[in-house]
């Protein structure tokens, strides 16, 4: 069997930590983990986080306009791509086929080779517009999945509330995950 490859996007969202979460569960994982990061994603990574951490991952980092990148071609065979946080204005893009940098290109790949492709948009409250882009790349094969945080584990910290959606994300991605679950 291939070893797993999956694209980590991060945009200029707020959200921040929701990255550094995924990246902590991925280091230690038989995955190949190719990162694109926007220049807003790193300001605002610093801002929330007070820390410009993102760098020290052991991850192959791609500039936003590195077309050569290999997940810019379905031949490259990336299975997974996930976008977290999403900006709404990514998103858009996204859904309207607008492949202007190496992350809207990597999306549009993934979707076009029928592989998973999850979007973690975070926005509130939604428009119209936002809400049709979201209804667009799910008739595509994209996941919406809002970094809408659950309470049912009674999270004691921003942490832990953070968790909740990551832990969301890593089961959508296929990955084996210790984490709360219902009914449990």
């Amino acid at each position: 069997m291939n070893k797993r490859k999956i694209v980590v996007a991060i945009t200029g969202a707020s959200g921040s930590i929701y990255a550094k979460m995924l990246l902590d569960f991925l280091i230690d994982k038989d995955i190949e983990v190719a990162i694109v990061m926007s220049d807003n994603a790193k300001t605002v990574w610093k801002h929330e986080l007070e820390t410009e951490s993102y760098s020290n991952y052991p991850f192959t980092f791609y500039s936003k306009n590195d077309f050569n990148a290999p997940f810019a071609s379905g031949s490259a065979k990336y299975d997974t791509m996930v976008v977290i946080p999403s900006s709404m204005g990514t998103l858009g893009r996204i859904a309207n086929g607008i492949s202007n940098d190496l992350l809207t290109r990597a999306a549009d790949v993934i979707l076009k080779e029928r592989r998973k492709l999850i979007l973690v948009a975070r926005e509130m409250p939604y428009n119209l517009i936002h809400i049709n882009n979201m209804k667009v790349i799910t008739e595509a094969g994209g996941i919406i999945c809002p970094a809408t945080p659950s309470f049912y584990s009674q999270p004691k910290s921003i942490e832990e509330v953070a968790q909740t959606v990551v832990n969301r994300v890593i089961d959508l991605i296929g990955l084996e995950n210790d984490s709360y679950r219902w009914g449990n």
